[in-house]
């Protein structure tokens, strides 16, 4: 049974993660990040998916770096979070660059310290991700780590991305499988008392249901919310 330390923001993927992780007999320690992002409520999800799987939740406190992160609309107060555009393109908004690897580094950190074996991340196959969050970046993230931790760290220690093949609608489908409490997720960057459904974050999640086929129970601040076209 691998000791994991999971990256679990609350959100839809990472929460599945943990689930598969634990199915698949890891013993977890979630670990979540505080890096000034204003939906911080995402964080008591993460914490209710630690108390239903029975595993221990740790959130590091790295707020003081988001004030120095300007120019996304999850850390700088003066950029708006949009409301999603189909057909956007071009830079985000809503992207943190480097964001993941400021989360690896204290993953790593910890699993060094703990003699985990593994570190695992919820990205998946999303063309529109950050580019922090492709394969590319996940292989040469360990490679580096590999080098900065030798002779520290558990000798098999890896970094492991299980969801980085799937859709968000196979990771919903998946979800499923485990009987993931989908209520007890959140993915919307504005962090209101009910989720938007109007941000690129509740978009995605409404058509990762609708193309899994499976009925979102998720309660949106509007009903437009639900009308996907």
């Amino acid at each position: 049974m691998p000791k994991t330390v999971a990256i679990v923001s609350g959100g839809l993927d990472s929460v599945t993660m943990a689930h598969h992780l634990q199915a698949r007999g890891h013993t977890l320690h979630l670990l979540s990040v505080n890096y000034g992002q204003r939906h911080l409520v995402e964080h008591e999800f993460a914490a209710r998916a630690a108390r239903s799987l029975g595993v221990p939740h740790d959130v590091v406190d790295l707020s003081p770096v988001g004030k120095l992160l300007s120019g996304s609309s999850l850390t700088d107060p003066t950029v708006d979070v949009p409301d999603h555009k189909i057909g956007s393109s071009g830079e985000s908004p809503n992207v943190v660059p480097n964001r993941n690897a400021l989360l690896l580094s204290v993953a790593f950190a910890v699993a060094v310290a703990e003699k985990a074996e593994a570190v695992a991340i919820g990205v998946v196959d999303d063309l529109q991700a950050a580019p922090d969050s492709n394969s590319a970046f996940i292989d040469s993230f360990l490679a580096m780590e590999r080098i900065a931790t030798r002779g520290y760290a558990h000798p098999d220690l890896t970094l492991t991305a299980p969801l980085a093949r799937l859709r968000k609608s196979d990771v919903v489908s998946l979800g499923e499988e485990l009987r993931v409490p989908w209520t007890e997720t959140w993915s919307c960057f504005r962090g209101d008392a009910l989720q938007c459904g109007r941000c690129a974050a509740c978009r995605e999640r409404q058509e990762a249901f609708r193309d899994a086929g499976v009925t979102d129970p998720t309660h949106y601040q509007t009903s437009e919310s639900k009308e996907l076209p």
